[in-house]
């Protein structure tokens, strides 16, 4: 079970552009591929796993990856692969992409669900909040897995020595939890790689004792492998075994993380560290236990640590110690790749996403999340000290993203594989029932510490719609607005315009047209200077664009003013300043004029004299960079959710990252327009 429009184009944010690989067949881009990947580098994948993504599973004895998007797994990216495929109008900020793989659902009739929720949008809606909460509730999986497996690890020290408080078992898994936060700057490659070792140990030693307990204890267990035991389990005990499967969940989680670190690693690393390492160690280290409870019924309390034998307690302490700590990575580098998935889709505010692979597109990390992250998960600790209300919190989240992506992943089989509905019925009835009852039994847990979950998700969920609504009308407004060659030519038509001396970047966010602050510029400054650059900044899914193809530039129909498109990859530097930016546009402009049909200009004379000149005016005359800053203005005669709402995103929008990365222009040579947009 894993965790977890069409007539014009949209506004696209120029940090978060998504240009996907496929419409650029010349650029080489990372993809985790196992068919292309030698067999070492997945064994080496698979090795790194263990320190990541299986943490948590392995840890749980102390507490679909085949639909995944451009290698990225989660219910986000679900959500994201459904919006490629459909005409959904609710993806707003990179429209469907050209990348996604052809398909029956694009390419042949549409299924019946594809046109229901084409038209419907309520429909829409639903799956929007279908998406969110499983994000929400991911990134709250991510505050509970580190607090509750260190908090469960230290405890170990209470079962030898009863005199130690549980205040100071909470200070100590705090002061754990800080050092694993502060390690994450590192990147998962390095993190995993020294963590792997102590996962490796884990898997080795817990089956050893485990298997030590089943020879010692109770050697027919293996024979609770056959099914009919729950039968007669659920018949025995009635309302009451449906009621302790809230605890039982507690042995699968980590699970959920599975598909949403799928783009830190690849399908056949995790399929292969699950299969021959997690799968073994997990029978017959809960066989040992169960084993172990057989003989003694009264040690349920804390019984991983009592079903050590004594020889081995404290290795086995300090090796599950480390493990628990290693436990709370897979959770943590799931909430970077669902957040950084979210940020490019346009769904939450601007933070900061680092790559910390020269080679994976997937492998992030965010300073603010991670700070975030580390500052809520103490406090959970501090706060809700008690295992057993963080356990029943965890156990919620657990469930709800397993049922989430469940659903999610059972829409990409009916509308994008079309896969026979004899074995989407299958799937959806066996795993969303028996997660179903899984839910319904955790659901009980909600007074004994199951809200919080809830509501670290109703207060995600408030700030992703919040900046989602906000970002839908701003959007809304400069499709409404922008500026088209036609309006141009009559804004320059003006008498009163001036064409100042000088070469102007001027940075819009529109791909068909320019953005509405253009016009705001020149009706309010008369002037717009001889040669201007109208640029476009485009984000690829490549670590680094070839030199000749960063810069493209062609000539519009108004003397002097030209396009410009400036394409980077993860791992590009976005360095403008100084003579060798404008000697590549100089560059690109002379390959363009000189590709065009020779009636477009007068002659070749013309097209080196108009190069000339702009050359000319680059030097003698300042370089100016103009850029857009707007915000809503909110009248009396706007409704009072447009007040609240609207009031919030731009908060939101002045306390996050710029749209524009870090371009490295002198701040001399940057001017801020700023516009008010009516809402």
């Amino acid at each position: 079970m894993d965790r977890q429009s069409a007539t014009a184009r949209p506004v696209v944010e120029l940090s978060e552009v998504v240009v996907e690989a496929t419409a650029y067949p010349h650029l080489s881009v990372h993809r985790p591929n196992d068919d292309k990947v030698s067999q070492w580098k997945i064994l080496l994948l698979a090795y790194k796993t263990l320190g990541v993504v299986f943490g948590g599973l392995v840890t749980s004895p102390l507490i679909a990856l085949k639909a995944d998007d451009q290698g990225e797994g989660g219910t986000f990216a679900l959500y994201s692969l459904l919006c490629k495929n459909m005409d959904i109008g609710i993806l707003t900020t990179n429209g469907r992409s050209s990348n996604t793989k052809s398909s029956p659902s694009t390419t042949g009739k549409q299924s019946r669900l594809h046109k229901f929720f084409e038209k419907s949008m309520v429909a829409r809606r639903v799956l929007l909040f279908i998406a969110i909460l499983g994000m929400c509730m991911l990134i709250g999986d991510g505050i509970l897995t580190p607090a509750i497996s260190v908090l469960s690890a230290i405890d170990g020290v209470r079962a030898r020595f009863p005199s130690v408080s549980k205040s100071l078992v909470e200070v100590l898994s705090a002061v754990i939890l800080v050092v694993l936060f502060l390690l994450q700057k590192f990147g998962t490659s390095r993190v995993s790689f020294l963590f792997s070792p102590i996962m490796g140990m884990w898997t080795l030693t817990t089956p050893i004792v485990g298997t030590y307990s089943i020879i010692c204890h109770y050697p027919k267990i293996f024979k609770a492998l056959s099914p009919h035991h729950i039968f007669k389990f659920f018949f025995k005990n009635g309302d009451q075994g449906w009621r302790l499967l809230g605890g039982i969940v507690l042995c699968i989680t980590g699970s959920e993380a599975l598909f949403a670190d799928l783009g830190h690693f690849s399908k056949s690393s995790i399929q292969i560290a699950f299969l021959f390492t997690i799968y073994p160690s997990l029978v017959l280290t809960y066989a040992g236990q169960t084993a172990y409870l057989i003989r003694h019924p009264n040690d349920h309390a804390n019984g991983f640590y009592k079903f050590i034998p004594t020889q081995v307690y404290w290795p086995m302490f300090v090796i599950s110690t480390l493990a628990a700590i290693v436990a709370s990575q897979s959770l943590i580098s799931a909430t970077f790749s669902v957040i950084k998935q979210s940020v490019v889709l346009d769904y939450f505010p601007r933070v900061k996403v680092m790559h910390t692979s020269s080679s994976k597109e997937g492998e992030v990390y965010s300073p603010e999340v991670n700070y975030v992250l580390m500052i809520l998960c103490v406090t959970v600790i501090l706060i809700f000290g008690d295992g057993q209300d963080i356990g029943n919190a965890f156990g919620v989240v657990v469930c709800m993203v397993m049922v989430i992506t469940t659903t999610l992943l059972t829409l990409v089989m009916i509308i994008i594989w079309r896969t026979p509905a004899i074995f989407v019925s299958l799937f959806f009835s066996t795993f969303f029932v028996l997660e179903g009852v899984y839910v319904s039994a955790v659901l009980t847990k909600i007074p004994q510490g199951g809200w919080i979950p809830f509501a670290i998700s109703l207060i995600l969920a408030f700030i992703m719609f919040g900046w989602f609504y906000g970002r839908q009308r701003k959007i809304k407004y400069e499709l409404e607005h922008k500026i088209d060659n036609h309006k141009l030519m009559g804004l320059l038509s003006d008498p009163g315009v001036q064409r100042a001396p000088g070469l102007c970047f001027f940075y819009t966010n529109i791909q068909d047209g320019l953005t509405p602050v253009l016009g705001h510029y020149i009706k309010n400054l008369k002037s717009l200077h001889k040669f201007t650059v109208f640029t476009t900044l485009q984000y690829l899914l490549v670590p680094k664009v070839a030199p000749h193809e960063r810069i493209l530039v062609r000539k519009l129909s108004i003397k002097g003013v030209y396009s410009c498109i400036i394409q980077y990859g993860y791992h590009d530097s976005l360095e403008l300043e100084g003579d060798e930016f404008v000697n590549r546009v100089m560059d690109s402009l002379r390959a363009h004029l000189a590709d065009s049909p020779v009636d477009a200009l007068s002659n070749e004379q013309e097209i080196k004299e108009e190069v000339c000149l702009m050359e000319e005016n680059a030097k003698q005359n300042d370089i100016v960079h103009v850029l857009g800053k707007t915000m809503f203005h909110v009248g009396d005669s706007s409704s009072f959710f447009d007040k609240v709402m609207l009031a919030f995103y731009e908060v939101m929008h002045r306390n996050c990252r710029s749209a524009l990365p870090a371009l490295g222009v002198p701040l001399s040579q940057i001017i801020q327009v700023g516009m008010l947009y009516e809402a």
